[in-house]
């Protein structure tokens, strides 16, 4: 397919006015605002539908290709280099997590498979209660393994669905036990050089801080979300660095349905519905909940947000791709789901 990319971060461009004055107009008018006030520093969006791409930087973003700290849209990246080791035969999604991580052991971790880790029904916590604590240490990511290891569960293994930072990493630590590399090294081999994710990394990918928008973060600590602590510790759950094309690429590449990364029939299992009958639909590593994304988005929407001001997602039905990344937190913004219901309703 022919893409057209409209590149809309010139001013002076009439196709970039042609394309505000038209259905992305309410999009574009809520980011300009945002950013005129001070309320959201940095933003970049990014729409493609059917090939026909629109990008837009706002306020310190300079550049559309300005990179942002993804925070959990991480996650199904992750999810996704894990999964080329079931297609390969090395994993199965009913491995039993011990397996692989022998000290995950004793009562209901026994219970706990690769499934649960990827689809939030392990009964592991979001995060550890000494979550703060080892951040302010700058603990390594070691340290939040042995942590997991030893957390008590929640609930019984499969019997619901609670959000869960802590088995994304071990479904990461799984992966660099069985393929003996740092998990940013596998993600980039598996994912971001085959899609062509560049800019692309899990951690800095040895920019400079000031290379990438800078979160809006309250407080001067050396664990927050600026801190080089936390910017490079390459957490698998969180840490990823992209611009918003990039991680448009990622989306559209779970709408193509080719053999790049995983077996087309691989990719297509991890954006549809895993955890039937109980409380909550989730994929694998994707959020697949109707309504979390624009009202207008149809009930097959995938993709995923992110605590740092981060959200994208793709509609199969209307071969509608969204991502905005902002640096104003996402319990401080309503910014995400209001673009995101603005672009939704270019298609409806």
């Amino acid at each position: 397919m022919l893409r057209r990319s409209f590149l809309a971060s010139a001013a002076s461009s009439g196709l970039a006015r042609a394309l505000q004055a038209g259905p992305l107009d309410r999009a574009v008018r809520i980011l300009d605002e945002a950013t005129a006030s001070g309320a959201v520093a940095a933003s970049s969006l990014y729409v493609n539908r059917r090939g026909e791409v629109f990008r837009k930087s706002f306020g310190a973003a300079r550049s559309p290709d300005t990179v942002f700290l993804l925070a959990s849209i991480t996650k199904p990246m992750t999810a996704t280099a894990v999964m080329t080791l079931v297609d390969k035969g090395e994993l199965s999604l009913d491995d039993p997590v011990k397996k692989f991580i022998p000290e995950f052991t004793g009562g209901q971790r026994d219970l706990v498979t690769l499934r649960h880790l990827l689809t939030h029904s392990s009964g592991l916590p979001d995060m550890l209660p000494e979550n703060t604590e080892l951040r302010r240490r700058h603990a390594p990511l070691a340290d939040f393994v042995k942590g997991t290891c030893a957390t008590p569960l929640l609930f019984q293994p499969g019997t619901k669905v609670r959000y869960q930072s802590m088995g994304i990493l071990l479904a990461a630590t799984i992966a660099e036990r069985i393929t003996g590399k740092p998990f940013r090294e596998f993600l980039r081999q598996t994912v971001f050089t085959p899609l062509r994710m560049a800019h692309s990394s899990l951690g800095l990918g040895g920019r400079k801080i000031n290379e990438t928008a800078l979160c809006q973060v309250i407080g001067d600590v050396d664990w927050n979300w600026n801190s080089p602590y936390w910017r490079d510790l390459g957490s698998p759950w969180g840490g990823a660095h992209s611009t918003a094309a990039e991680v448009g690429r990622f989306l559209e590449y779970f709408l193509a349905s080719d053999s790049r990364v995983l077996r087309p029939q691989t990719a297509a299992s991890m954006i549809v519905n895993q955890t039937k009958g109980l409380n909550e639909p989730r994929g694998i590593g994707f959020a697949v909940k109707p309504g979390s994304f624009g009202k207008a988005c149809s009930a097959s929407t995938f993709g995923h947000s992110g605590s740092t001001g981060t959200i994208a997602w793709a509609d199969p039905a209307s071969q509608l791709v969204c991502v905005l990344l902002t640096t104003k937190p996402a319990a401080e913004s309503r910014i995400l789901g209001l673009v995101s219901d603005a672009v939704a309703e270019r298609s409806s």
